[in-house]
């Protein structure tokens, strides 16, 4: 299979505004933007919304948002403009209107009076026979008195494109050369008996108008490319366009647990769960390009920018490819710890603004502490919602300052009031309050003068003084805490 390339290279991310974003459609997305950009060519963004009963606004603000979030920039579409615009579909309907009375003035088209009692009847009888079920052109060649004795009925009419009796054949820019036989590919609805264009008219029609060169879209639609190529044909015939039919790649399906096709419910598909939880948007990136196409040499890391410089859409597989969060939130840990210090602290005053720990505008002692914290938890983390947990106890006046119950059931039993005796006696009296000084103490009252082990003596005071028993370096923390805290909260968990 040849990757065939035109001069001007234009594709295409046209999702409709229905439910949150999802990680196949942002994969999709994702493919186009990286093809566009290895070939220097137009990522055109557009909205496909003449679904009057689905669509949202909401939905609509949140797909330009996670394309922004993602930082996946679209030369034409909403936001943007463009020489093709508008592109918003439900912003175009006189244009779809205009070309569904051509193709019925061209006898492309014909209109369908069947009612779905009739279409479902039809069906039944036809797998009843043996036969291929679809639409068997009962109103393909109606006649006038026909007509006349449907729209006395009241029966309002589809619009139905009229097949050519021909075989269809392309050169999927992923799967190759492929075949689909004229009986497998019936009559369709352009146009419902309301008015309201399908978008078996409406995505065509605007590819062609708005000189869509590629087509990269999911593996479910492949079922409908043969419909496509055949209305590419009538729509030339009849002067809407002059361009030729794009080049289809149909990507491969994302699968989740148990080896089934992702779907809108699965909470990992849902893009707002990782922007909750504090994935990088690179990292999303990074490993959603993992989903079917590889860079090559074993290589897992890298960032859109070389995802598009090394972009080859003949090295997408047509295989499916298994959505593993584990490996995603390993990518994700890998970008953490790509970033510099003071950026993850940057990126982190969002969440734990959200989470009620920093001010907004944070205040400069939360400044300093995010700042000097962040080099304990770096390498820890693999998202930034992880942060939280771990750094609470330093932004938690101690009078709201809580110890978590499961932790403190296990560790602050029975036996560790001696130990945070002897922690609270040694750090009273240390003279400079430094991490060598904290270290040197706790281990000479904890290890050395009662004979623990590192875990049994310091866990306890972990526990007493963070709220968990996972935080950051115990002795840089109580550094960072500060003498009267460390005690008050040591004093706090004797008492209690």
């Amino acid at each position: 299979m040849t990757e065939t390339t035109p001069a001007a290279v234009r594709v295409r991310f046209c999702p409709s505004p229905t439910g949150n974003p999802h990680v196949g459609m942002i994969r999709t997305a994702l493919f186009n933007w990286a093809f566009a950009r290895h070939h220097g060519g137009t990522f055109v963004f557009r909205i496909e919304d003449t679904d009057s009963a689905r669509d949202s606004e909401e939905s609509y603000q949140a797909l330009v948002d996670a394309l922004r979030w993602l930082g996946l920039d679209w030369d034409e579409g909403p936001e943007v403009g463009g020489p093709f615009g508008p592109y918003r579909q439900s912003e175009r309907l006189e244009i779809y209107a205009d070309v569904a009375r051509r193709l019925a003035e061209g006898g492309y088209a014909y209109p369908c009076y069947c009612t779905p009692d009739e279409l479902a009847g039809r069906r039944e009888a036809a797998l009843a026979a043996g036969r291929t079920p679809g639409y068997d052109g009962h109103c393909r060649d109606l006649s006038a008195d026909q007509i006349a004795a449907f729209a006395a009925e009241g029966r309002t009419p589809a619009l139905r494109f009229r097949m050519p009796d021909t075989d269809f054949t392309w050169d999927d820019a992923v799967r190759g050369p492929l075949h689909v036989g004229a009986d497998h590919v019936p009559d369709f609805v352009l146009v419902r008996g309301n008015g309201e264009p399908l978008y078996t008219l409406v995505n065509p029609v605007d590819d062609a108008l708005m000189q869509i060169t590629h087509v990269l879209r999911g593996e479910d639609l492949l079922s409908s490319t043969p419909r496509q190529l055949a209305l590419y044909d009538a729509l030339r015939a009849i002067g809407v366009t002059d361009r030729p039919t794009p080049q289809f790649g149909h990507l491969p399906y994302v699968m989740g647990e148990g080896n089934r096709k992702l779907s809108k419910r699965d909470p990992e598909s849902s893009l707002g769960m990782y922007v909750a939880q504090g994935y990088l948007p690179e990292g999303l990136v990074n490993y959603l390009a993992l989903l079917g196409w590889s860079i090559g040499e074993d290589r897992e890391f890298f960032s859109k920018e070389e995802m598009a410089e090394h972009f080859d859409i003949s090295r997408v597989t047509p295989n499916p490819a298994r959505f593993d969060l584990k490996k995603c939130t390993a990518i994700d840990g890998d970008w953490i710890r790509h970033l510099s210090e003071a950026e993850v602290a940057a990126r982190l005053v969002p969440y734990l603004q959200g989470e009620g720990l920093l001010s907004e505008p944070p205040t400069a002692e939360q400044e300093r502490l995010l700042g000097e914290v962040v080099p304990l938890i770096h390498t820890r983390m693999d998202t930034l919602g992880q942060a939280a947990p771990m750094i609470a106890f330093l932004f938690t006046d101690d009078a709201a300052f809580t110890v978590d119950p499961a932790d403190a059931a296990k560790v602050l039993g029975e036996g560790s009031g001696e130990v945070l005796a002897a922690a609270r006696s040694s750090l009273a009296a240390i003279p400079e309050w430094s991490t060598p000084a904290i270290e040197a103490g706790l281990r000479g009252a904890l290890i050395d003068g009662l004979g623990l082990k590192p875990k049994v003596a310091f866990g306890p005071v972990r526990v007493a003084v963070s709220g968990r028993r996972v935080s950051p370096p115990l002795f840089e923390s109580l550094e960072l805490l500060g003498r009267d805290r460390t005690l008050a909260r040591l004093d706090a968990a004797l008492a209690g």
